[in-house]
């Protein structure tokens, strides 16, 4: 009887020792997922001003369809401008949701998956955004002098080949340091470009999980 009895106590303190480590867990993952929530926020944010960014284009081009301009060059310019416009708002919209399909209640690995895709929709927004503008300055301008009525394009060719052969070798530039600095043999500067593009609110959120997935493992 006192052999039952002690087996009993042991099922009882096993049962204890796994409910406070349950319970333990439990509070853990909380902290964790709300860091991970406050990390994503900058990010969330600064999806909402790309919107707004890329609807100042979108206006930009408006007031330049409301002229009804008649010259190609003009034309082509304001198409940059709007289509440029409308990128920024849509990867800034897709970033979102994919921001907001998190699912904090899912099992660790399939809220690394979903952030994994944020991360990706964020990097290609920033490529959207960003490397436009070796060349987005010219078309710009080109729209910009069209208010007041003048064809840049006719005015000052030369400004416009110019700029369009700077974006041409600044893009063809952007695209060797890219090569360059992720060759094996620089893995600090790779690491360190690979940390610049992520940003650190994505960086930030992964760790938060991935301790949580060490503690989980344990």
């Amino acid at each position: 009887m006192e052999l039952d009895d002690a087996k009993s106590a042991w099922a009882a303190l096993d049962r204890r020792l796994q409910q406070h480590n349950r319970l333990q867990f439990q509070l853990f993952a909380e902290r964790r997922l709300d860091k991970v929530r406050g990390s994503l926020r900058p990010l969330f944010w600064g999806q909402i001003a790309q919107i707004f960014f890329g609807v100042c284009f979108v206006a930009m081009a408006g007031v330049l369809w409301a002229g009804k301009p008649d010259v190609a060059a003009v034309i082509a310019a304001g198409v940059v401008v709007h289509l440029y416009g409308v990128l920024c708002i849509v990867m800034a919209g897709i970033t979102l949701g994919r921001i907001g399909r998190l699912d904090y209640a899912a099992p660790v690995l399939e809220i690394q998956k979903r952030l994994a895709g944020v991360r990706k929709a964020y990097v290609f927004s920033g490529i959207i955004a960003g490397l436009p503008w070796w060349f987005l300055w010219v078309p710009i301008l080109m729209v910009l002098s069209a208010y007041a009525g003048v064809d840049l394009s006719a005015r000052a060719p030369s400004l416009v080949w110019i700029g369009m052969g700077i974006g041409v070798a600044g893009l063809l530039a952007t695209w060797w340091f890219h090569r360059w600095s992720r060759d094996p043999k620089r893995p600090r500067l790779a690491r360190a470009m690979e940390d610049s593009i992520v940003g650190r609110s994505l960086l930030k959120a992964q760790a938060q999980l991935d301790e949580l997935k060490r503690f989980e493992q344990e």
